[in-house]
């Protein structure tokens, strides 16, 4: 702890604003990690096997409660919504869907692009540290009034704070960069499986309402 103490202190007053930056961060990563991967995932090819059985059996009922088993879940959502209009018309079926769609798809994106800024603004404090940490040392060594030792010491501190103010923020941004992309790729599944199974359930329920669901088996 000592070390990492001098390390921060060494840094001078930027390391605040990057470290603020840090806990934003780090807040958002578990927040985001938290709903992606346990509240609105879902094995959706398992999922959409049991709600094909039902529909095919006309037993849209129960495959509205097994939409109600993951009520936080994105694709049960858009699912249930096209089965709750799974006796109407292929025009509601489809304006059901995708109006659910609409509905979900900006909350399984929130805050999706606020890690890459977050570590952006990171990297830029820590640049601007080190600018304004290299002016001082600069400074230290133009003034021909300070004194030899005084300014061996002012030329330290500013070198130290232009070096510490740059690793600390690329310190925070790359964790914040790589849990971006790790983070947009589980975003990307959800929405992905919400595109390909919603087109699947109209299709689905149309077939059914003409007749032919016993076609798809």
């Amino acid at each position: 702890m000592g070390a990492v103490a001098k390390f921060y202190s060494d840094g001078g007053a930027w390391m605040h604003p990057i470290l603020f930056m840090s806990v934003i961060g780090l807040g958002v990563m578990i927040e985001r990690f938290i709903f992606l991967y346990f509240k609105y995932n879902i094995n959706a090819q398992a999922f959409m096997a049991q709600i094909q059985k039902l529909v095919m059996a006309n037993n849209i009922d129960r495959a509205i409660k097994l939409c109600n088993a993951a009520p936080s879940a994105a694709l049960p959502k858009v699912i249930k919504a096209g089965l709750t209009r799974a006796n109407k018309g292929p025009e509601e079926i489809q304006n059901a869907v995708e109006e659910a769609t609409l509905e979900v798809v900006p909350i399984v994106t929130k805050r999706t692009t606020v890690l890459q800024q977050i570590a952006n603004i990171a990297t830029l404090l820590g640049l601007l540290g080190t600018i304004l940490g290299l002016i001082a040392a600069f400074e230290a060594l133009a003034d021909p009034s300070i004194p030899p030792d005084k300014r061996q010491a002012m030329l330290a501190n500013g070198i130290s704070i232009a070096m510490n103010t740059t690793a600390f923020g690329l310190m925070v941004a790359i964790p914040c960069l790589m849990a971006q992309v790790f983070l947009a790729s589980v975003t990307k599944k959800i929405i992905d499986e919400i595109d390909q199974y919603s087109v699947k359930l109209e299709n689905l329920l149309i077939s059914r309402l003409h007749g032919g669901a016993g076609e798809n088996r």
